[in-house]
């Protein structure tokens, strides 16, 4: 088939111990899942799961330095579980949920929390305070073939050597299986989606310069450099 433009390449994620990789297809996120970190946010400890969504091609691999983006003066980490979905479907019972998951990897679900403040008080989306380049960092898929599916573990994250998160995904008001269960009756899930499960409390501003680096006992740790843009934005205010 010809085309007007080249195709747009798959972002992939490594797999743990594998040469081959996990492609990826759409990356859905969970908002609110720690009952301390709605606490924090001013939201009530427990409510129905809220979506959202990232492109896929804001994976940012371990390792991988991360451009401090334009447009925010209040750019925040959230560590994260992420879970890989091997097998597809609609209408997921959440009985059966953990056999469409491929793995599981740490996660980071960076925002732009100044403009998230500002659209959730305007009643607005959050497409720019989320749906950042680069704002996906995932470390290497763990298969649930190898590790099981993980049910409790020490999730935490520092910056610079200092502890910012700690908890444990056993605290997530949502489990797996329920979030897979919900999602799937919004979207029909496919192999390659990742789906961001929430993050503890704790959550703070990085920038340029601080060294991030998170961790789930088990699943290793993902770690990003935040860098400046040379003639772009800076910690002191946003671009325009």
């Amino acid at each position: 088939m010809s085309s007007y433009v080249l195709p747009a390449r798959v972002p992939s994620v490594a797999v743990a111990g594998e040469a081959a990789r996990f492609p990826v297809r759409r990356i859905y996120c969970v908002g609110f899942n720690y009952a301390e970190h709605n606490r924090e946010m001013g939201r009530a400890e427990r409510e129905p799961p809220i979506f959202f969504s990232k492109p896929a091609d804001a994976v940012l691999a371990d390792g991988a330095d991360l451009p401090y983006p334009a447009r925010t003066a209040n750019f925040h980490y959230e560590a994260e579980l992420v879970v890989a979905i091997g097998r597809g479907g609609a209408g997921i019972p959440a009985a059966s949920a953990r056999d469409h998951v491929y793995g599981y990897a740490v996660g980071n679900d960076y925002t732009r929390r100044d403009l998230q403040a500002a659209a959730k008080s305007a009643g607005r989306p959050w497409d720019t305070a989320k749906g950042l380049d680069h704002g996906a960092g995932i470390g290497a898929i763990h298969a649930a073939a190898r590790i099981g599916h993980p049910t409790r573990a020490a999730l935490w994250l520092t910056v610079n050597g200092v502890e910012r998160q700690r908890g444990d995904i056993a605290d997530m008001i949502w489990d797996v299986p329920g979030i897979i269960a919900e999602l799937s009756t919004f979207f029909e899930l496919q192999p390659g989606d990742l789906i961001y499960t929430g993050t503890p409390a704790g959550v703070g501003p990085v920038r340029p310069g601080d060294v991030v680096v998170a961790g789930i006992d088990g699943l290793g740790t993902l770690t990003h450099r935040i860098v400046a843009v040379p003639g772009g934005q800076s910690s002191e205010g946003s671009s325009r």
